[in-house]
């Protein structure tokens, strides 16, 4: 189960609540999917910037004892997943800094496709780096800046880093949050009503509107691309730091990363989900008596899948969830192993019939080649898989996970190839047009499927970057 594009990272912020570090630990725990590698936070009371970082899951890391020493009414949260620099505490977010500006910290969710330059100039500038996260530029570049003000800082700073980012940034007394100008990744606004007048209600931003449910919080826009939202003692206001370009929202936090409660990009992801499966199964009919999703993210695909093709829809596959980060092998080997740890077939359900299983994207092809053997195991006499995006060519270099070309399965194999190396009876993908459509785009395109054309925005990705990136993976 290992064989997915990986989540990238969920951020935080909460201004003006009195309890804002434990309101960011409940909106951390639902944007836990974003980023299991490390968590932490920071906290404010108006004088000290307090921060509590480790290695885990949130609900491991942040305990009722840890929270009482993060008090304040301000507070940002991160969950990572490196993307950029490696796996260590060292690189566990928020950043913090005490500079010429003051006590900053700072979260990101996103990659910097020009921050191996930008360090460069700035290590010859005489910086000092803490950490191996691109993440971390951005920090210099606000010290550094010859702008007193800290809004004007951060927007000299925003100015000279390119590629995808959503940030929340504090102060003392005031939260920051932040998208690039082509709104790569999502970043939501919600609020607490607490009654009163301007800077009453409790502001709060998420990488998703499902961290609002358990806030209690109503959510009421995106960040817009380009924009910088600024709550403070005096309540809420905006400024546009770039103007807006050509919009490249990432199609796959509809496909896959973002939580099907959620709506990213002002549009409801399950929406999104369900008329990608609706529309698979006109691209793609299979001649099947069930349709069965591979869980969790396949499930509501698959839903539309059946009500499409008017087949029966199945759990055939129960999905453990309470596999921890670690867990022993037996000595003698079994077949599958890490697949059947996490999945388990439902043999009453799946044997003797012809299935039409359901997955949101193959990306090595390995994981899929294992279930689509379980499921045969367990009875099946026929096996077709759909797919509810199309196939993905090419690395993505805004802040998303994903292999080499050369290990990517669509780059190097034709369909029919996949469906032999998987052992599928067929095998179909999503078109690129029929994605656009499930997920709402109009005639003005406004998302980002670099990873399924090989086309980046041309002045992010220049030719050089990709040979740059691509022969320092392989060194790794």
């Amino acid at each position: 189960m290992t064989d997915k594009l990986k989540e990238y990272c969920g951020v935080v912020a909460v201004h003006n609540h009195p309890q804002a570090a434990t309101l960011s630990y409940l909106g951390l725990h639902q944007l836990q999917h974003r980023g299991q590698e490390s968590s932490g936070i920071v906290a404010s009371e108006g004088k000290h910037l307090r921060v509590h970082r480790a290695m885990g899951l949130v609900a491991e890391i942040f305990t009722e004892d840890v929270l009482k020493k993060l008090p304040g009414s301000i507070a940002i949260g991160h969950n990572r997943y490196s993307t950029t620099g490696n796996s260590a505490l060292e690189n566990a977010q928020p950043l913090t800094v005490d500079c010429n500006k003051g006590m900053i910290a700072l979260a990101h969710n996103g990659n910097l496709v020009n921050a191996d330059s930008i360090r460069g100039w700035l290590e010859a500038q005489g910086s000092i780096f803490q950490t191996t996260s691109d993440t971390e530029v951005i920090v210099h570049l606000i010290a550094r800046s010859k702008e007193r003000d800290v809004p004007e800082a951060i927007c000299d700073a925003l100015r000279r880093i390119e590629g995808a980012f959503s940030l929340v940034i504090m102060t003392r007394d005031r939260v920051f949050a932040v998208r690039d100008p082509r709104g790569f990744r999502p970043l939501c606004m919600g609020r607490i009503r607490n009654g009163g007048g301007p800077g009453v209600d409790t502001i709060v931003f998420a990488s998703e509107t499902c961290a609002f449910d358990i806030m209690g919080a109503t959510y009421e826009r995106e960040v817009k691309a380009g924009e910088m939202v600024v709550a403070g003692p005096e309540g809420v206001s905006s400024r546009f730091f770039s103007p807006e370009s050509r919009q490249a929202n990432c199609i796959f936090e509809h496909v896959y990363f973002s939580r099907p409660d959620s709506v990213i990009f002002g549009r409801a992801v399950s929406t999104s989900r369900e008329a990608m499966g609706r529309q698979l199964a006109r691209e793609a009919p299979a001649p099947a008596d069930i349709v069965v999703p591979v869980p969790d993210s396949g499930v509501t695909a698959a839903l539309g899948y059946a009500f499409e093709s008017g087949l029966t829809f199945s759990f055939g596959l129960i999905r453990n969830h309470y596999v921890g980060r670690t867990f022993i092998e037996p000595e003698q080997h079994i077949r599958d192993f890490g697949v059947k740890l996490k999945l388990n077939p439902v043999h009453s359900v799946l044997a003797g019939k012809r299935v039409v299983l359901i997955d949101d994207s193959i990306v090595r092809g390995t994981t899929s080649r294992k279930i689509v053997r379980m499921v045969r195991d367990a009875g099946a006499t026929e096996v077709h898989v759909r797919i509810s995006c199309p196939p993905t060519i090419s690395p993505c270099y805004y802040g998303v996970d994903t292999p080499r070309k050369d290990q990517l399965i669509a780059a190097n194999k034709t369909v029919e190839e996949i469906r032999d190396y998987i052992g599928a009876d067929s095998l179909a993908y999503l078109s690129i047009r029929g994605m656009r459509e499930a997920c709402g785009e109009g005639a003005e395109p406004n998302y980002c499927v670099s990873c399924y054309t090989g086309i980046y925005p041309s002045e992010f990705i220049p030719v050089d970057q990709i040979q740059r990136m691509e022969a320092s993976e392989k060194k790794l």
